[in-house]
């Protein structure tokens, strides 16, 4: 609940602040995944914890259409900030306001999910995972970006440290958001690693999972087969 009120707080200078915080990398992570995960035109896609659409919009632009785009999201002032970009772009990307672990959805329906800097969010990574692969067809793929968790110390936990610490809470509370993006370090103190994940997902039913890092091992794609 938390999470979702934070969320709705920041929703109308998410987008500015994540071209801030990552130069603008952020969309080329973001594409990235798109074009590791190849969706093509027809396929059935959800986009959990969608935010204000970012991944959802980029997706459409992708496969050329629309129609067979879900975005979800708890957070209510977000999704009507998706909404509106949705509309600008004249996409009929279908929004819903919803749960990522109870998403009421009928089971083996997608050809693909996806869920970019979401699943440290979740309250539980486990069950996660577990409704993922139930509303997946067999065969289906989901793609999840976030960033690397840190297990003890290192020269890339520093810098992570470093760079949350000095350069991103600064920056928010310059916008009256330090508190709000001051959870970030807080949100990675329990995420699970590159190989939690993996297992935690093949634990859920997913019959392959790899993961890759980017930005120097900042960022993580766990990408998945089920």
């Amino acid at each position: 609940r938390a999470i979702e009120e934070m969320f709705n707080s920041i929703s109308s200078k998410y987008d500015f602040l994540n071209d801030i915080f990552s130069f603008g990398l952020h969309r080329l992570w973001k594409r990235k995944l798109l074009d590791i995960l190849n969706p093509t035109f027809g396929e059935k896609w959800i986009d959990l914890c969608c935010g204000t659409g970012d991944m959802s919009i980029l997706l459409a632009r992708y496969i050329k259409c629309s129609e067979n785009i879900i975005g979800m999201d708890s957070a209510a002032q977000a999704l009507l900030v998706a909404r509106e970009r949705s509309k600008s772009n004249h996409f009929s990307i279908k929004w819903i306001n919803g749960d990522a672990l109870e998403t009421n959805l009928p089971s083996q329906q997608f050809d693909g999910l996806l869920m970019a800097y979401g699943l440290r969010n979740l309250s539980s990574s486990e069950a996660g995972f577990k409704e993922a692969f139930r509303i997946l067809k067999p065969g289906g793929r989901a793609g999840i970006l976030d960033f690397r968790s840190f297990k003890g110390p290192s020269i890339q936990g520093l810098f992570q440290k470093i760079y949350l610490s000095l350069y991103v809470v600064p920056i928010a509370s310059f916008f009256g958001l330090g508190k709000e993006y001051s959870y970030i370090r807080k949100s990675l103190v329990n995420f699970p690693s590159g190989s939690e994940q993996i297992h935690l997902a093949l634990s859920a039913g997913f019959r392959k999972a790899e993961y890759k890092t980017l930005a120097s091992g900042q960022m993580g794609i766990l990408l998945l087969t089920a």
